[in-house]
């Protein structure tokens, strides 16, 4: 996570001592730069921990300028989400829509994921937060039933070939995405072991219970079957 000083205030005041008179931005510019100063805070402290005057502090400009560009903190954190949202969905749809043997496809979907985490810490930690705005493009929630959505295609071909029915394929996929999704959220932090090896063991655990669909399952309690 980007370390965020204590007193925002003076770090622009050295800054500026230390580059001389300061290079005026372009527009476009310096709405990128407020982008990525209000990832990192947020990230840091949270939507309700984050002010509009950490934010302009930080950027070594005046609150007017952050509302000038997205009128204000709840439109800024909009388009940081629908930002983030939009890579790693990018990232996940890539890979799932990649040729190959299908495991190798899931392979590549869970090493997209973990790219990304490891790459966008910032991001992926704002995402998966309960966000207080209602984004354009949603939520965790719906990237996982998008990504879900691709997958149910990989499995329902999957299953026909296996003589399963492909009826269950929707399921089966929300329980994958699911499980490497939460996994994601759970190596965030861990960061152990390597994501190479986190997606192996994902793939591993997914594949090989695929592999060995019973074909009409059903709970055995109460007794070993």
């Amino acid at each position: 996570m980007t370390a965020i000083s204590p007193n925002p205030g003076a770090d622009v005041v050295d800054l500026g001592r230390a580059r001389g008179p300061r290079t005026r931005m372009s527009a476009g510019q310096r709405r990128a730069q407020l982008v990525e100063v209000a990832v990192a805070l947020f990230a840091d402290r949270g939507y309700e921990g984050t002010s509009v005057e950490e934010i302009a502090a930080h950027a070594g400009v005046s609150k007017p300028v952050v509302y000038e560009h997205f009128g204000g903190k709840e439109g800024l954190y909009a388009v940081v989400v629908d930002r983030e949202m939009q890579t790693l969905l990018e990232r996940v749809t890539a890979a799932l829509q990649s040729e190959g043997h299908p495991r190798t496809v899931l392979e590549r979907a869970a090493l997209a994921l973990l790219d990304y985490i490891e790459e966008s810490t910032d991001g992926f930690r704002i995402l998966v937060r309960d966000s207080p705005v209602a984004q354009s493009t949603g939520t965790f929630a719906s990237l996982i039933s998008d990504a879900a959505g691709q997958v149910e295609h990989i499995l329902a071909h999957e299953f026909t070939s296996r003589g399963l029915d492909d009826d269950y394929a929707p399921m089966y996929a929300q329980m994958l995405v699911g499980m490497v999704a939460l996994t994601g959220q759970w190596w965030l932090d861990a960061r152990h072991p390597d994501k190479s090896v986190v997606a192996a063991h994902l793939v591993n655990l997914a594949w090989n219970g695929l592999s060995s669909l019973e074909e009409n399952p059903a709970l055995g309690l109460g007794g070993a079957r």
